[in-house]
C-alpha cells in the first residue's frame, strides 16, 4: 500500500436522519446533494479496497473521560425512532480490531470503554445505512468521541492507524458530525450570524489540504457555531497523519439551517491484485441515484447549492387542503408548516382541551419535526411573558414526537402546581413555546454552558433529578444553573450529583 499505511480512506460525512428516504419521503430533495456525495464516497471506499470501516459519532453514548466503542459480535441500527421501522444496516464487528485499537491507545494512556447497547445511534447508523445501500459490504468498528482534549483526539486517531498497520488490512475511516447548527433564523439551535464562518474554514481547510487549520481553529467561533462533528474530525486527522493527504469538498448544503459536509481526507491506490470492478449499484429506495463524478461533486458548495428549504415537506394542493380540513382528526392550525406546525400543534392542543375537555389525536399527516422520538417541554406564556405553565418529559414516553407533545401541552395547562388551570378567557393572551430535547449525555460542570445546554442533575441514587432549560434570562454561568436545578429537585448543596448536559431546539410561535 502507499506510504505503508493499512488506513486506505479517511473522510466525513453527515448524518441528519432525514437523508434517509423512508424516513425524510419527500422533502429528501432538499438533502439530494449531500445523498448523491454519499454515493460518490461509497465509491472512493470501495475502489480503494477496504475490508473494514471505523465510524465515529458524536451521538454515541458519552463516557466524559473516556472513548466509547460498541461492543459485538454484531452491531445493527434501525430508524424506527423516525417511524422508518423497517430501514436500516447491520454488520459484524470487526472484534480483532477494535482489540488493536484499544492496545494502542492503552499505550498512549487513552481509555477505551466498550459498551453493549442493542441499536447504534443515528450519527452512526446514516453513514452505515449509505454505504450499505451504495454497495460496500464488510465489518464495521463504530466509536464515540470524549471530553478530552483535541491533542487526545488527535493521539487516539493516530492509535487507530497503528492499530490497522498491525493488523495489516485495509481500513477506512469515516468521521460522522455535522457542521454548524447555527446558520439560519430558523435553524435547529437557534442563529448566530458568525456560524458561517465555522463552515468556511473547515470547507477552506480541506480544500487547500491545510487540515492542521481545523485543528487550530479558534474555540470561541466553534462554540458559536454549535456545531457535532469537530471532534469526529479531529480524530480523522489524527488517522489520516503520515499518508499523503489527498483532500476534496465532495459536497456541502445547509438546507435547514445546519452544514452538512461530505469530503475526503485521504484515499490510497488499491492494494495491488485486487481486481477493479464496478462500484455497485445503489439499491432502488424512490429516488433516481445521482452522478458520483467528483468534478461536478466538488462544486456542490454553499454559493452552488439549492436554496434554502422549509423544513417540512412540499405545500400540498388546494384540492387536498379542503379535503384535509374536513378530517376532524387534523387541527384547523396545521396550515403553518415546517417549525410553525409545533407549537401551532400546542397550541390546538391545549385550546380544545380548555374549551371542550377533550384531548386531540395526532395529526394523520405529520410533519418531519413532529415524527422522531424525543422528550419536549411545553411553555405557555402571557403577551407579557410571563410564565403560565411547562410542563414536560426529559426522555420519550410516547410513540411520536406529536403523541408526546400534545400530553405535555394538557399538563403544561392544568397540571402545572405552581399555577391554576388556563381559563377558557385566557386563551386570547396565551403564546406557547416547545423545546425538543436531544439524548442527555453525562458531563463535567465545565462542559456545561448555560446559553447552549440545559442540564440535569441527579442525585447519587438516581432518585431526584432536576432539569433547567438553556438560554434562560438570568442564569449566564453553570455553578448558577447546577444550582437551581438542584433545588428544584430538592437535593441539597453538598450532595454528591450526576451532570447531564442536553440541546434543547426551540419551536416558538411567531
Amino acid at each position: 500500500m502507499a506510504n505503508g499505511s493499512s488506513i486506505v480512506f479517511a473522510g466525513i460525512a453527515p448524518h441528519p436522519p432525514i437523508m434517509v428516504p423512508e424516513v425524510g419521503r419527500d422533502a429528501i430533495a432538499d438533502v439530494r446533494t449531500s445523498i448523491d456525495a454519499m454515493s460518490d464516497l461509497t465509491g472512493r471506499v470501495i475502489r480503494s479496497g477496504a475490508e473494514t470501516i471505523v465510524i465515529i459519532s458524536p451521538h454515541a453514548p458519552l463516557e466524559p473521560a473516556a472513548f466509547v466503542a460498541y461492543d459485538g459480535p454484531h452491531l445493527s441500527a434501525d430508524f424506527t425512532n423516525f417511524r422508518a421501522p423497517a430501514a436500516g444496516a447491520r454488520a459484524d464487528l470487526d472484534d480483532e480490531l477494535l482489540n488493536e485499537i484499544t492496545a494502542a491507545a492503552a499505550e498512549q494512556n487513552l481509555l477505551t470503554v466498550r459498551i453493549k447497547r442493542l441499536d447504534l445511534d443515528h450519527g452512526t447508523a446514516v453513514p452505515l445505512y449509505f454505504l450499505q445501500r451504495n454497495g460496500w459490504n464488510g465489518r464495521v468498528v463504530a466509536l464515540g468521541y470524549s471530553f478530552l482534549s483535541n491533542h487526545d483526539h488527535l493521539r487516539f486517531g493516530q492509535c487507530i492507524r497503528r492499530a490497522a498497520e498491525k493488523i495489516g488490512r485495509p481500513v477506512a475511516f469515516i468521521a460522522s458530525g455535522d457542521l454548524s447548527h447555527r446558520l439560519t433564523p430558523d435553524a435547529p439551535a437557534g442563529y448566530n450570524a458568525q456560524a458561517h464562518l465555522f463552515d468556511e474554514e473547515v470547507i477552506d481547510s480541506i480544500r487547500s489540504c491545510a487540515t492542521e487549520r481545523i485543528v487550530n481553529i479558534d474555540q470561541e467561533l466553534r462554540r458559536l457555531a454549535g456545531e457535532c462533528g469537530y471532534r469526529s474530525m479531529l480524530v480523522a486527522i489524527g488517522v489520516a497523519e503520515g499518508s499523503a493527504p489527498l483532500c476534496e469538498v465532495l459536497s456541502y448544503e445547509a438546507p435547514f439551517g445546519v452544514g452538512y459536509l461530505v469530503a475526503q481526507l485521504l484515499s490510497e491506490p488499491r492494494p495491488v491484485g485486487v481486481a477493479d470492478g464496478p462500484v455497485t449499484e445503489p439499491r432502488p429506495v424512490g429516488i433516481a441515484s445521482g452522478s458520483s463524478d467528483a468534478s461536478s461533486s466538488a462544486q456542490r458548495t454553499t454559493e452552488n447549492s439549492p436554496a434554502l428549504q422549509r423544513w417540512d415537506r412540499p405545500p400540498k394542493s388546494s384540492s387536498e387542503s379542503a379535503e384535509r380540513a374536513t378530517d376532524k382528526k387534523l387541527y384547523p392550525l396545521a396550515t403553518p408548516t415546517g417549525r410553525g406546525s409545533v407549537p401551532a400543534l400546542a397550541r390546538f392542543t391545549i385550546e380544545t382541551f380548555v374549551t371542550t375537555g377533550k384531548i386531540i389525536s395526532p395529526p394523520n399527516d405529520l410533519t418531519h419535526e413532529l415524527i422522531a422520538r424525543a422528550g419536549c417541554f411545553v411553555s405557555i406564556k402571557t403577551l407579557t411573558g410571563d410564565l403560565r405553565g411547562c410542563i414536560g418529559t426529559i426522555e420519550p414516553e410516547k410513540d411520536s414526537l406529536a403523541e408526546e407533545l400534545i400530553a405535555n401541552a394538557v399538563s403544561a395547562a392544568t397540571r402545572d402546581p405552581r399555577f391554576s388551570p388556563v381559563r377558557q378567557d385566557e386563551l386570547p393572551g396565551l403564546r406557547y413555546s416547545v423545546d425538543v430535547l436531544s439524548q442527555p449525555e453525562l458531563c463535567r460542570l465545565e462542559d456545561l454552558d448555560p446559553q447552549n445546554y440545559g442540564v440535569i442533575v441527579e442525585d447519587r441514587d438516581g432518585l431526584r433529578r432536576g432539569l433547567l432549560l438553556p438560554n434562560l434570562e438570568g442564569i449566564d454561568t453553570a455553578a448558577k444553573q447546577v444550582e437551581i436545578s438542584s433545588r428544584k429537585a430538592g437535593i441539597a448543596p453538598s450532595t454528591y450529583v450526576k451532570l447531564f448536559r442536553f440541546r434543547a431546539e426551540r419551536y416558538s410561535e411567531s
